[in-house]
């Protein structure tokens, strides 16, 4: 199940990185595999509502669409409702990109902190073996022009590293993927936050390649941007 924030639900005309994962999944995955949520929508700028089905490629199956991600939700929001999508939806693995609206709207580094560990609490209650990798929060715009904010940034980063550490248990094991190679806001993004195709391509190369190399699931992510 993708869990995030408005770069893992997209807009309208997005492919997403959620579509980006599925492509390499099917064609790396020796077994069955099912994306699961309760949405399976893209945000409608328009409206500023997440009721768009406009995918890049309207090939892009119902069935893999499902996400649990919305624009302008975090951690803070995030973490009230997990138990409920986890028994709901019965993900085995979670694959979660928050934090950076967190910082941008809502808590600082440590508050956050403490949402993310509710969180994982939380999903645990209603799957006590759920896995999650948990990607750091990556270049953006803002911390490119705010020293602060980019300090807060780098200490969510410096606490999600600590708090899966932590939290990590052979039953229920978390990752933190790396931030994505090269990653550029000025290449790999269209307003320097949101990814365009080829950011895209590098978050769904960080989920995959972070799972591969941890559990051996799929392959190293072949696709270049």
């Amino acid at each position: 199940m993708f869990v995030g924030d408005s770069m893992t639900i997209g807009a309208a005309g997005d492919y997403t990185w959620r579509y980006r994962m599925w492509q390499h999944l099917r064609t790396h995955l020796d077994e069955p595999f099912a994306i699961v949520g309760p949405r399976s929508t893209l945000h409608e700028k328009a409206t500023d509502t997440p009721t768009s089905y406009d995918y890049a490629d309207p090939s892009f199956p119902e069935r893999a669409r499902r996400h649990l991600a919305g624009w302008g939700e975090g951690w803070l929001h995030m973490a009230p409702m997990i138990a409920d999508e986890v028994r709901k939806n019965r993900p085995d693995v979670l694959l979660i990109s928050l934090g950076l609206i967190d910082l941008g709207f809502y808590t600082n580094a440590e508050q956050t902190e403490a949402n993310l560990r509710d969180f994982i609490a939380n999903a645990r209650t209603a799957n006590p073996d759920i896995a999650a990798v948990l990607l750091p929060v990556i270049p953006n715009t803002r911390a490119d022009l705010d020293p602060d904010f980019a300090g807060q940034c780098d200490e969510l980063n410096t606490r999600m590293a600590k708090a899966v550490a932590d939290l990590d248990t052979p039953a229920s094991p978390l990752l933190l993927a790396s931030r994505p190679a090269a990653y550029d806001i000025l290449l790999d993004t269209y307003d320097g936050t949101h990814p365009n195709a080829s950011g895209e391509h590098r978050l769904a190369a960080a989920f995959a390649d972070a799972m591969h190399q941890a559990w051996g699931i799929g392959a190293p992510y072949a696709t270049a941007p």
